[in-house]
């Protein structure tokens, strides 16, 4: 059983290295030479990086670059682990895995989310980031590495999705194609927060993220760290966070030595530290194709892909920049498992080899080898409710037009009409009896994944969460595009979180799935389509929090993430609010503290919320209102200096 959670976890972080010797691994090794280099940074720091150059000298080949911060050493020796995949593999190029600064074989220290130094703030060599040692590896490979065009494309999914993205500021001339794939852009709204608010269902990742390794090494140094808490996993996650308490008692039971959790404690707030982080601002003036990838189900990174996507299209007109996002989890596109099945919903058959075949290898295809035409559209993207690939011309389209959704009382949710804007709804949240974020028993796992679509009776049914549904559609409704919820609200206490779900009713006469265990019940499955948390604190800056006023109405506005959904005539549309969402994220105490990471356990207390008949949930088209912490002034001005 610990071997068994050991296990999941470290797949999940792309950390485990296997050995055995599968159909990729010979074909690797019939068809590829393998050489190690140490590239050296402008810095004197070497770069450990594995290289696979094709047998076949006749011809020249693109280089498609890999840098992770998750032990390149492990595809050396002719380990494939189909990544890239076997489209790619098989069309042949110089396929380049790279530890980046600070891990396992790289010299240097190790850092988070590195901040970007703009190109014309580099003063002298030691002025290193992300981008630099990505530009001086392109170069080195370009001059060094034999039988190379001259043409590099980069990808990598989640944190080597970063990479990617921080590949392609002030790029190489060489650089001409990106996929940054499920990447992080920004760790205080998407991985390990989520707007500020803590996932705590990310403790155990900190062992990963958060120790220096004292050598060069092709193993992980941090297993010892990562037992603290998996020496005896908990069978209940839920169970196990309620009774270790505040969030003091991670740092005192189990990261009292980490360096990155302590960050996260020191810096409670979106200030410098943070805002330096946001590698948003920084991707701008890009000039070649980039193809940002992500999951409609992705609990890890959706954030990331959006928002890069959204940032490249509005900053680089020279770029051919498109996006893909598909019905899958966190980088699950990468691997064909034959039937897409996200928890207990299916999609269809073979979508990731659809992808990797029709949209991935052609995208490098064209841009690298001038090898056929160019026929990938702006956007595209899988309707998760009619269960199909859509192409777009814009993301978010323009022809599909936005609805506005009113909350009424007796639980009704009307479409494009308020309904009663005096009405008052009040539910008591109590953060000792916190809503499950999901309908099942979830052991200590990395982090959650299956929520994403889950069934939302469980928290529908409780009397701290408002729910409000929609008359049966009497036609098909498709909602595409970015979710604002406005709510208007009040509190007895100082402080609160909101969670505002989407969710997608079927009828109490859907049929039942072949696939599913005879206890899921698809008639009146209540599927969630989008959530999303918001740290009440942060409604006026997430930089400078302030508390609530007791019983002084506050409007609390904030993105849910985009969505393409298809709900289906004779389904419902739902709105879901509650205040807590447990132990997906960290419980808010109520009361006001300045760092909820050192809260006491007297500080958390009940408080009665209200939400009020003039709150809406927006859904369609971009959302104007409420512009993220990230573009606001004070972040321009750490840019400039």
């Amino acid at each position: 059983m610990k071997f068994r959670f050991i296990l999941v976890f470290l797949v999940a972080m792309g950390a485990l290295s296997l050995h055995a010797q599968n159909a990729d691994s010979l074909y690797f090794r019939q068809h590829y030479d393998l050489k190690e280099y140490r590239i050296p940074m402008r810095d004197g720091a070497e770069l450990f990086t594995a290289v696979y150059t094709p047998k076949d000298k006749s011809k020249d080949y693109p280089i498609l670059l890999n840098r992770t911060c998750y032990n390149a050493s492990k595809y050396s020796n002719y380990n494939a682990f189909d990544y890239p995949s076997r489209y790619l593999i098989e069309d042949g190029y110089i396929l380049v895995y790279q530890d980046v600064r600070g891990r396992y074989m790289s010299d240097g220290e190790f850092d988070n989310m590195r901040p970007n130094i703009p190109g014309n703030n580099r003063r002298n060599k030691k002025d290193i980031d992300e981008s630099s040692d990505t530009y001086d590896t392109i170069d080195w490979m370009i001059k060094k590495i034999k039988g190379n065009n001259g043409r590099v494309g980069m990808y990598g999914i989640s944190y080597p999705g970063h990479y990617t993205a921080a590949g392609m500021i002030d790029a190489h001339p060489a650089l001409k194609a990106s996929s940054p794939q499920a990447p992080i852009a920004d760790f205080f709204f998407d991985d390990f927060h989520h707007q500020g608010a803590y996932l705590e269902s990310y403790t155990a990742a900190f062992a990963v993220f958060g120790y220096q390794k004292d050598s060069l090494t092709r193993d992980s140094w941090y297993m010892d760290k990562l037992m603290r808490l998996y020496e005896n996993p908990a069978a209940d996650a839920y169970d196990f966070f309620l009774k270790l308490g505040p969030l003091k008692n991670i740092t005192k039971n189990y990261h009292h030595d980490n360096f990155f959790w302590n960050q996260i404690v020191d810096h409670p707030n979106y200030d410098e530290f943070w805002q330096k982080r946001n590698i948003l601002p920084h991707l701008k003036n890009i000039d070649h194709a980039v193809m940002t990838v992500g999951g409609w189900f992705d609990a890890e990174g959706l954030y990331g892909p959006l928002n890069i996507y959204k940032t490249v299209e509005a900053t680089s007109p020279k770029a051919k920049n498109s996006i893909v996002m598909g019905p899958w989890d966190h980088g699950s596109w990468a691997r064909e498992k034959g039937k897409t099945i996200h928890n207990h919903i299916y999609f269809g058959d073979s979508i990731s080899s659809f992808y990797l075949k029709n949209i991935e290898s052609k995208f490098f295809a064209h841009h690298l080898k001038d090898d056929g035409p160019d026929t990938l559209p702006e956007a595209y993207m899988f309707d998760t409710g009619a269960k199909k690939w859509e192409t777009f011309d814009a993301w978010p389209p323009k022809e599909i037009e936005p609805i506005s959704l009113y909350f009424g009382e007796n639980g009704k949710l009307s479409i494009n009409k308020p309904i009663d804007e005096k009405a008052v709804f009040e539910y008591t949240s109590d953060p000792q009896k916190p809503v499950p974020y999901t309908s099942q028993i979830e052991g200590l796992i990395f982090t959650p994944r299956r929520y994403m679509s889950d069934d939302q009776r469980q928290a529908s049914r409780r009397p701290d969460v408002l729910t409000f549904e929609t008359e049966a559609l009497k036609e098909d409704r498709v909602l595409a595009g970015e979710i604002m919820a406005k709510l208007i609200v009040a509190m007895t206490g100082t402080d609160g979180d909101f969670i505002v779900k989407l969710v997608d009713v079927y009828p109490d006469d859907h049929e039942q799935y072949e696939h599913n265990p005879d206890n899921i019940i698809m008639g009146g499955y209540q599927q969630l389509v989008r959530a999303e948390v918001f740290r009440g604190r942060f409604r006026n800056s997430f930089e400078n929090p302030e508390p609530f006023v007791p019983g002084e109405p506050s409007d609390v506005n904030f993105r849910l993430q985009d969505i393409l959904h298809t709900f289906k005539k004779g389904h419902r549309i739902m709105i879901q609010i509650h205040s807590t969402w447990f132990p997906y994220i960290d419980r808010n105490p109520q009361k006001y503290v300045d760092n909820i990471y050192k809260a006491d356990e007297e500080d958390f207390i009940k408080s009665t919320i209200q939400v009020f008949g003039s709150s809406s949930v927006e859904v369609g088209g971009t959302q104007d209102c409420c512009a993220p912490e990230p573009f606001r002034s004070s972040n321009e001005k750490i840019i400039k200096d």
